[in-house]
């Protein structure tokens, strides 16, 4: 008896509804708080000359065979040959990265992340731009790195203090010139056959940060003048240096990189020096092969890791590794620091480009989820108010720590490649005052940062829901699963968000250091800043922070170290937000601006200008973008 009722077809593995897939555009233009940096900090012509460049980067990044080769670094994983033992039981330090790990670091030497900033061209072109430019290049290619700008970013700290040494001399023989000027070739190659990273070995079982207590040692132990020195590399005729080395080494990323940045004990009562030293050295009985081994290091075992897992993170035990000093003996902390200021913010910036990566993720399923609107009506996700509030407000927050960042960037390319910056929005600090300025801003931005881009990129997880939780290697450019986890060491390597919020603290409050660092801050609040309500209450601000850090002893304020570090951030970024909605106006940017003013307590709540959808859209997906899905009434 036919009922007139028409049956539903019920849904299959293979049949019903599938979602649409989100389709993920080339960020470098997709990405609204990219496009408004490099507008605020690349003079116009120079970002004219760069854009082509960087644009196709923004597209190769995204390509389905760098794709693959991220699936393919996360599925099969660095491991130690035998587990570490030959097949009769002897030690043998094996370690064996896969293919996707290898050709990510290849794209990577050869797009020249780290040697961008170093060779000769750029630096004469881009002067003290270069540093925003490489850091522009980094923010596009670190969601799609798989953790290889990892050691990328030791590779141009070491590169760094490298540098600084060749560039004036410190006393150095012929001999170790060469070495040092040798390693720096190879750290600054685009030559995969050729080019370095590099290790950065500071963490012993004693501590993290804190590196009071090392407990490697080592000895000047020069090769007896009746014959040479063994060899580093047979082929270049580098010899291994004069100091022997030996320790433990609780925690060493970059474990499979040519050479490492190290500290150790030349002595009692002695501080800590710094050390640069091959991985490998060449085995003279293999003659002619060229066979090389480690050089005094064994492996102890691989890190296993909650993320960055494709990563060869290590325990090594160091006995008689042959290296070179860097600078004086007892002042490591000085060298490292050169290295620190570098890997901060690279890391900061692997902060922000997850983020970046996760907003244009929920961005495009925006554009393809459709939700139900009651009464058996369905809308596009990016018609839902609430959930467009939400992705408006965390890109309130994304641009604010983007301004941060490259604020620093900016202070850090004037400190290598001085140059007075005449007109537009931001003016170059007095050159007495540039390095007081990065001195503070070098912890206090990945502080910051590092801590606060967690939740926001586990919130861009969460607004896809469960898919979002899902480890979608078979999406790769849509695993938001992978890049929370690797997002959340962004608060822990190179110092916890407490050890440098102890720092911020500790050099603003030095009686010498910290006066010229408050004067910086004084200068480049009170000079960039206008007159107005809003301003006055900026300055305020300060002025209530500032007392606080002149009149307090530092013992008393070390509880509050975060808080303090935190609330200098939050006013620096309000500084940099005002300078960014005059440089560049519009209801967009006006309307961030007032949101994080408001959120931060700079203006009363309440008082800003209420937002609508279409003002959301905009801020979320730009002005000409958020204009057309305004417009966009189609139903899904």
């Amino acid at each position: 008896m036919n009922s007139g009722i028409v049956a539903m077809e019920p849904s299959s593995a293979s049949t019903g509804f599938f979602q649409q897939m989100p389709v993920l555009e080339n960020q470098f233009y997709d990405d609204v708080s990219l496009q408004r940096i490099a507008k605020l900090f690349l003079p116009s012509p120079l970002l004219d000359q760069v854009q082509p460049e960087i644009a196709q980067l923004g597209q190769d990044v995204l390509s389905q065979q760098v794709l693959d080769w991220i699936t393919d670094a996360e599925r099969n994983q660095p491991y130690l040959r035998g587990n570490g033992r030959d097949a009769f039981g002897r030690p043998k330090s094996q370690l064996v990265v896969t293919e996707g790990w290898r050709e990510l670091q290849k794209f990577g030497f050869e797009k020249g992340f780290v040697a961008h900033n170093y060779e000769h061209p750029n630096r004469e072109i881009l002067g003290p731009y270069s540093r925003l430019v490489q850091f522009i290049r980094c923010h596009l290619w670190e969601a799609s790195c798989a953790s290889t700008l990892c050691p990328a970013a030791m590779q141009d700290g070491a590169a760094r203090l490298l540098q600084r040494h060749l560039l004036t001399g410190d006393n150095m023989s012929p001999t170790q010139r060469r070495v040092l000027q040798n390693a720096y070739n190879h750290l600054t190659s685009r030559d995969p056959a050729k080019a370095w990273t590099s290790g950065q070995w500071m963490t012993e079982r004693t501590g993290g940060s804190d590196v009071s207590q090392t407990e490697t040692v080592a000895v000047y132990d020069p090769y007896p003048t009746s014959r040479s020195a063994p060899l580093a590399c047979q082929e270049e005729n580098i010899p291994l240096g004069p100091w022997s080395i030996s320790g433990f080494k609780w925690f060493s990323s970059a474990t499979d990189s040519q050479m490492t940045i190290l500290l150790a004990k030349t002595g009692p009562g002695k501080g800590l020096s710094a050390f640069m030293a091959p991985m490998r050295r060449y085995i003279p009985s293999s003659s002619p092969s060229g066979e090389t081994e480690l050089n005094g290091v064994t492996i102890i075992r691989l890190k296993q890791k909650f993320g960055t897992q494709p990563l060869p993170t290590a325990e090594l035990e160091l006995n008689n590794m042959r290296g070179w000093l860097i600078g004086e003996e007892s002042k490591g902390i000085q060298e490292i620091s050169t290295i620190l200021n570098i890997t901060r913010v690279h890391t900061t910036v692997s902060s922000l480009g997850y983020l970046g990566r996760g907003l244009a993720v929920a961005k495009a399923f925006c554009l393809v989820r459709g939700i139900g609107a009651g009464k058996g009506k369905r809308i596009p996700l990016y018609r839902n108010p609430l959930h467009i509030r939400t992705l408006a407000n965390l890109t309130v927050d994304y641009h604010a720590m983007m301004l941060l960042t490259f604020y620093t960037l900016f202070v850090l390319g004037l400190d290598e490649s001085f140059a007075e910056r005449g007109g537009g929005p931001l003016r170059s600090p007095p050159k007495r005052l540039v390095q007081p300025l990065l001195r503070v801003l070098s912890s206090l931005h990945k502080a910051y940062v590092c801590e606060h881009t967690v939740p926001a990129v586990f919130a861009c997880m969460e607004a896809l829901g469960g898919v979002g939780y899902l480890i979608n290697a078979e999406s790769e450019h849509i695993n938001l699963a992978r890049i929370f986890r690797d997002a959340c060491v962004g608060a822990i390597w190179e110092g916890t968000t407490d050890v440098l919020s102890s720092d911020t603290l500790r050099v603003l409050k030095h009686p010498v250091a910290g006066r010229e660092s408050i004067d910086a801050l004084d200068w480049f609040i009170n000079d960039t800043l206008q007159t107005g309500d809003i301003e006055a209450k900026i300055r305020e601000e300060w002025k209530l922070v500032k007392e606080r850090l002149v009149g307090e002893n530092q013992e008393d304020l070390l509880p509050e170290a975060r808080q303090l570090t935190f609330r200098v951030a939050e006013i620096l970024m309000a500084v940099l937000f005002v300078v960014d909605a005059r440089a560049n106006p519009g209801r967009d940017v006006e309307a961030m601006c007032r949101s994080y003013l408001g959120k931060k307590g700079f203006v009363v709540v309440g008082t800003e200008e209420k937002r609508g959808l279409d003002l959301d859209l905009a801020i979320v997906y730009g002005r000409d973008k958020g204009l057309q899905l305004v417009g966009n009434k189609s139903k899904l």
